[in-house]
């Protein structure tokens, strides 16, 4: 018993599924990087503010 196979395996669509999600996670990534900083800059701005404040009285 003899097992051939007539071409390659068709795997096109699991490549695309994959780089899909990888391209996806990337994303979700770089949303939350962009979220974090804006945060950051957000919180920054209020401790400077809130400095400036006590350094008056």
């Amino acid at each position: 018993m003899e097992v051939f196979m007539e071409g390659p395996a068709n795997t096109l669509s699991y490549m695309l599924l994959g780089y899909g999600v990888i391209f996806g996670i990337m994303l979700i990534y770089l949303v939350s990087l962009a979220v974090r900083t804006r945060n950051l800059k957000q919180d920054e701005a209020l401790l400077q503010e809130l400095d400036k404040e006590n350094s008056q009285e």
